[in-house]
């Protein structure tokens, strides 16, 4: 018995420290599989991820921020015909329960002004701000442009 008692005591520790990995976010909103668009020079960027709202209420993406460059704004491409063009937009709506991607050719970020040049490979730290005040900061990978 005692063995077993040491066994249990022993092993407490490696199962608490693997809780974190499956605990739950602690807001309603979830950011995944974030990227930033590697451009030559000071040429605009695109971030892509998606969004996971894990409420039962919709909420509304406002705003985007970094320190890595001036300007962030939230784009939608969209199409009339043959010809597509972007237009800025002040939220985007992540229904209850559901989730939003943001990818080429829909909803996107355009990042504008680089601090410094963006190195394929490395990651940029960005916070994603919504409607109900929740603020989520996500991890976003520099990806070639010819990659994707």
């Amino acid at each position: 018995m005692n063995r077993f008692l040491r066994t249990i005591a022993l092993s407490m520790p490696l199962a608490a420290a693997a809780l974190p990995a499956f605990a739950a976010p602690s807001g309603a909103m979830m950011v995944s599989d974030c990227w930033i668009r590697s451009m030559p020079g000071d040429t605009p960027s695109g971030g892509y991820f998606k969004l996971m709202n894990m409420s039962d209420k919709g909420i509304d993406l406002v705003g985007v921020s970094t320190d890595a460059f001036g300007v962030s704004m939230l784009h939608q491409t969209q199409s009339s015909g043959s010809t597509s063009k972007m237009v800025m937009v002040d939220k985007a709506s992540i229904p209850a329960n559901g989730t939003l991607a943001f990818a080429p050719g829909g909803y996107h970020v355009m990042f504008e002004h680089a601090k410094k040049p963006l190195v394929v490979g490395s990651s940029i730290p960005v916070t994603f701000k919504f409607g109900d005040g929740e603020s989520v900061d996500a991890q976003c990978a520099v990806k070639n442009a010819a990659g994707q």
